[in-house]
């Protein structure tokens, strides 16, 4: 099906067509004290609260579950194969990705993530307000959930110490950085390709183009990291696990899952802007042809 070209409202007929069958959305404002008055915000915040919180809970628990049906305490007759494995624990993960961004996309964007949304916000696709608000409620979604875990099989939760975060014996925290910052990096790239305006004016007929393949990078970074770190890429997932757990193993290296995150989303935000995007030409060009310069 041929796509309409874009015309400018205000052109008169002999305007020249732009060529482009997209729109690039206006950069947020840093600081839009507007949003505050609307209730779309809010709910937004809500949305983002509540799907941290059921990704938290499907997820954590299906990490119990495994290391429960795989212990051979509990289970001495073929515990090396009960279970879904680390290849059910990173469906788990990728599928409720899927999932969730899907139902939240058209209410807050479906961030469910304090790493996604700082690189939004970087790429100056969501305000600083909403920015940290989203975080805000991202980790209370991700304590409630877990702790819903808990409070639902505590004797396991303890047992198999929660679904913690922890860097893995025999590997370095330089090499548990790297893994962080790599995996969230495949994230964000992924994140800004799947909603890039340009994909999306030609896949709108196709509404789960974006929620698929952002639930399959999750997916497959778990694949890669699960045997490094358990697989963080998210500093509310880690964050919540840590709170309710509360022990020393969970809380040694929870800088890593903040820190890795933070800067995959960055090199992620500024590789599809300024590289990909050409933001960095584009502005460029704009500051040569500005004669007042």
């Amino acid at each position: 099906m041929a796509k309409s070209l874009e015309v400018p409202s205000s052109a008169a007929p002999s305007s020249e067509f732009t060529g482009r069958d997209y729109t690039d959305p206006p950069p947020a404002p840093l600081i839009d004290a507007d949003e505050l008055t609307k209730w779309s915000f809010y709910r937004a915040i809500i949305a983002e609260f509540i799907a941290t919180l059921l990704f938290l809970y499907i997820t954590i628990a299906t990490v119990i579950g495994y290391k429960h049906q795989s212990d051979q305490d509990a289970f001495p007759v073929d515990s090396d194969c009960a279970g879904v494995g680390v290849l059910g624990i990173a469906w788990a993960f990728g599928g409720m990705i899927f999932i969730l961004v899907y139902c939240t996309a058209g209410i807050s964007g479906g961030h469910i993530n304090p790493a996604v949304t700082f690189g939004l916000f970087l790429a100056r696709k969501v305000s600083l307000v909403r920015a940290l608000l989203y975080m805000v409620a991202q980790c209370l979604g991700a304590i409630c959930g877990v702790g819903l875990v808990k409070g639902f099989q505590k004797a396991y939760y303890v047992r198999y110490n929660g679904g913690a975060n922890v860097l893995a014996p025999g590997y370095s925290k330089g090499t548990g950085l790297a893994a962080e910052i790599i995996g969230t990096f495949v994230l964000v790239y992924t994140v800004f390709s799947a909603t890039d305006p340009k994909r999306s004016a030609r896949d709108s007929h196709v509404p789960v183009l974006a929620p698929l393949p952002i639930g399959f990078a999750v997916f497959m970074v778990h694949l890669a990291t699960i045997p490094i770190t358990g697989t963080g890429i998210n500093p509310a997932r880690s964050l919540g696990a840590a709170v309710i757990y509360n022990k020393d193993k969970a809380w040694d290296d929870q800088w890593i899952f903040w820190v890795g995150p933070f800067i995959g989303a960055a090199i992620a935000a500024a590789y599809h802007q300024y590289v990909l995007r050409a933001g960095a030409l584009k502005a460029l060009g704009s500051f040569r042809s500005n004669p007042h310069v």
